[in-house]
């Protein structure tokens, strides 16, 4: 009986799923490829060196507009850094001449009238420190060490604004023993210095006045005899005073070099700004005013 089913089995038609299962799979679905191509267009002949044509366009405008930005951004950051300290130097100098720019009222707390004599003879008083930036300076001409090196320092500060275009500047000596230094002494004195420095003395109560005004301390030895040396004690200071002949700032021995006419230059930026744009105090309540003599 085995062997009459076993005939009939195998030849019993396969069904549709068991032909599946052992004939050879089907090729896979392709999916349909979409043209990218736009309406009422042609196809690109090349499309590689097309596209590769087009690359370094976009490319070349990316850095285009980085460049760009970066350089706004750095002119952006320079022009806030340079208002940023003409800002802080106007306000300094304002803090130290004592003025309140909200208020509008302020009195120098250094500076003021005074009368002394040229190396000429000509007399020399506080309006002939307008129209010029000026740097004062007091000492004495025996002074062993301290006056003759200031002086070389003076110099140097002279000789780097001079190199930078900043020529509008009046050096001042004021002597504080006019007891010895009259104007024959000074002169021959200042030549072995940086040319064009103004020496001043007067009398003792002149000299003493000067001082005072520029909250100057000296002191001369009492009873010394006719023709015996000694040494005058007195403050170590450069006074920066602007065209209007007021105080700026005080340069003491810490601005050595570049760094005091670095400090200069700042503070004549920052003037020349403020006049430029109107901003000063100075414009409505000042007696002087004219802008041509700013100019570097």
């Amino acid at each position: 009986m085995l062997k009459t089913l076993l005939p009939r089995t195998f030849k019993k038609p396969l069904s549709p799923s068991i032909k599946r299962l052992y004939s050879t799979p089907p090729e896979p679905l392709k999916k349909k490829v979409y043209s990218r191509i736009p309406l009422n267009s042609e196809p690109l002949k090349n499309p590689s060196k097309e596209y590769k044509k087009q690359g370094p366009d976009f490319e070349f405008a990316t850095w285009k507009g980085l460049v760009l930005t970066g350089v706004v951004g750095a002119g952006v950051y320079v022009y806030f850094k340079h208002e940023k300290k003409r800002i802080q130097t106007q306000k300094e100098a304002d803090s130290n001449r004592g003025v309140n720019k909200n208020s509008g009222y302020g009195k120098p707390l250094i500076g003021g009238p005074f009368e002394l004599i040229d190396t000429n003879g000509n007399v020399f008083t506080q309006k002939d420190l307008e129209g010029k930036w000026s740097l004062v300076y007091f000492g004495f001409t025996h002074c062993p060490d301290i006056c003759p090196e200031e002086l070389d320092q003076l110099g140097e500060w002279l000789n780097i604004l001079s190199s930078k275009g900043y020529t509008n500047m009046q050096p001042i000596f004021i002597t504080c023993d006019p007891n010895r230094d009259t104007p024959e002494v000074i002169k021959d004195y200042l030549e072995e210095f940086h040319e064009g420095i103004v020496g001043l003395t007067g009398t003792h109560e002149q000299v003493k006045h000067v001082c005072k005004q520029y909250r100057v301390y000296f002191s001369t030895p009492k009873d010394v005899p006719k023709g015996q040396d000694y040494l005058v004690d007195h403050s170590i200071f450069f006074y920066l005073m602007d065209p209007q002949g007021e105080f700026v700032q005080a340069l003491g021995r810490q601005y050595d070099g570049p760094a005091g006419a670095a400090k200069i230059m700042d503070h004549i930026d920052a003037y020349n700004e403020d006049v430029e744009n109107g901003d000063l105090l100075a414009a409505k309540n000042k007696r002087w005013f004219d802008k041509s003599v700013l100019e570097k």
